[in-house]
């Protein structure tokens, strides 16, 4: 998602790897974690299903495979074991999630598309994780709203990770805060936009980049000063901020 040009004819292209996102100024130590960490320890399935996704018109959707390796290693430590992923697409950072959880842990899966999930459903039935998941087709709102409107839901959720339309996001959040119980996490995906926060105000932006960088951007403050979590802003992938609900 190479969303900023700075006109420079000096700088050495993009990384091309699919997925790829990284705001490290040096592909090349980008390439490095991958080969030295981050594949070496890539389940067969994630990586099956990376490279198929890798084919889909859209892969730049997709989790990259150093952010899916941190998703996976959280979910670990933190013990989570009833989950929610808003964003599914063909389902990366959705295996990751599953392969982490305990074998009777549970994913609400959630995207407005059936068709992208179902390209990697085979493999996750292959993992042998697909008993975890829920997945529920269409907006996510509505049902959001639904498990607020039932108490047993509030506080219910270990985890929650969000990578879907970004000018929905703080309306995700209002609704999650809820959901997700005291001492539990919501990860907020691409909240540094491939960099485009800081692109001077004439940077020429993809049109959607320029969209959304504004959602982005309002999310990001509200994170800030929110007093019922604590947060942490990662430079991994696109850039992911978890929130510890504290109150």
């Amino acid at each position: 998602m190479a969303a900023v040009n700075n006109g420079s004819e000096n700088q050495p292209a993009k990384h091309q790897e699919v997925g790829h996102k990284s705001l490290l100024q040096s592909d090349a130590l980008y390439q490095y974690i991958l080969e030295t960490s981050v594949y070496p320890r890539e389940p067969a399935p994630m990586k099956e299903l990376r490279e198929v996704t890798a084919k889909h018109p859209w892969n730049l959707m997709t989790t990259s495979a150093d952010e899916g390796q941190f998703l996976n290693l959280l979910l670990k430590l933190i013990n989570a074991k009833n989950t929610m992923e808003i964003g599914v697409y063909t389902g990366y950072s959705l295996l990751s999630t599953a392969l982490a959880l305990p074998d009777d842990g549970k994913i609400l899966a959630l995207d407005i598309n059936r068709e992208n999930y179902e390209i990697g459903l085979p493999i996750i039935e292959k993992a042998g994780v697909a008993h975890k998941i829920d997945f529920r087709e269409g907006p996510a709102l509505p049902l959001l709203d639904q498990m607020i409107a039932d108490e047993k839901f509030h506080g219910s959720f270990d985890f929650i990770f969000v990578d879907a339309d970004k000018d929905n996001y703080l309306n995700y959040h209002k609704r999650l805060i809820d959901l997700v119980k005291i001492g539990g996490v919501i990860g907020y995906d691409n909240t540094l936009w491939n960099g485009s926060l800081v692109a001077p105000a004439d940077a020429p932006l993809r049109k959607y980049v320029r969209y959304y960088r504004d959602f982005v951007l309002e999310l990001n403050k509200a994170l800030a000063i929110d007093p019922r979590v604590e947060i942490c802003q990662l430079p991994v992938g696109d850039g992911i901020t978890l929130c510890r609900r504290v109150s």
